[in-house]
């Protein structure tokens, strides 16, 4: 990610020194706490732009089998898990 763009945020103390405390125990930057919260938040997507991910999913044509044989290959028969 290219960082291009400088702004000072000035926060109170005690919310200061929670996000700091965050940032700490995941061992990131306080700016890269923000910047994952603002992108959590906010998003760098348009509505629009999911929409046409979703639209474009949905035109897939993939091999996926019945909810009933994906179950019964995705969960070990109870007689495999004795031995």
């Amino acid at each position: 990610m290219e960082l291009v763009r400088k702004t000072t945020i000035l926060f109170p103390p005690d919310l200061h020194r929670h996000l700091c405390r965050i940032a700490r125990q995941r061992r990131v930057s306080m700016g890269r706490l923000v910047r994952e919260a603002c992108e959590a938040r906010y998003g760098g997507v348009s509505a629009e732009e999911r929409l046409e991910a979703a639209r474009e999913l949905a035109l897939l044509a993939l091999p996926v089998g019945s909810v009933a044989s994906m179950k019964r290959e995705s969960t070990p028969r109870p007689k495999d898990l004795v031995r």
